[in-house]
């Protein structure tokens, strides 16, 4: 089951996103509460049981916070991308260690995706130049993550804590 916490209420489904530009409010950027300056900030959040299922449900949440913040194709598809890649890494490696959560934010001109799980391992974050298995099925998630999200100007990065771990993606939105 996917939770978040906002106004949208879809059946079976809670979406939270806040988007915070108000198409009735002035366009000026050098005007406070202007719509433009006003989509230098957003956010969404979700939390669901890591499954298998819960992939591509999430991934459509981004999609749509995504396209409500007009962020072009190409940094779309980098937090896209991202986001399958790292829910799929909980629903894989951490299922077992509760709740999942996905965050997705817009401040200052970059956008963060960050998921959060309860498993205390980390992953070992990749090196572009780290040899890779050719015939394993699995272990270039975090690569691909990594060199796209350099590849965009921003950087891929894990977090522990007593409560489990983060790992984000930050690139700017333009």
């Amino acid at each position: 089951m996917l939770t978040s916490t906002p106004p949208t209420v879809r059946p079976g489904v809670r979406p939270t996103t806040r988007p915070v530009a108000d198409p009735d409010t002035p366009t000026d950027p050098d005007t406070p509460g202007s719509a433009t300056a006003s989509r230098a900030r957003g956010f969404g959040r979700w939390a669901a049981e890591p499954t298998a299922a819960s992939v591509p449900l999430i991934r459509s949440r981004v999609r749509s916070v995504l396209e409500g913040w007009d962020i072009t194709a190409e940094i779309a598809d980098v937090l896209l991308l991202a986001a399958s890649e790292l829910v799929g890494n909980v629903v894989l490696h951490a299922a077992g260690a509760g709740r999942l959560r996905v965050e997705v934010s817009l401040r200052g001109g970059w956008l963060q995706l960050e998921v959060t799980d309860g498993a205390s391992p980390l992953p070992r974050l990749p090196h572009p130049r780290d040899a890779v298995d050719q015939d394993a099925e699995s272990g270039r998630g975090l690569l691909i993550v990594h060199l796209m999200a350099t590849e965009a100007g921003g950087r891929l990065s894990v977090q522990a804590d007593e409560f489990g771990k983060s790992v984000r993606v930050r690139v700017p939105t333009a």
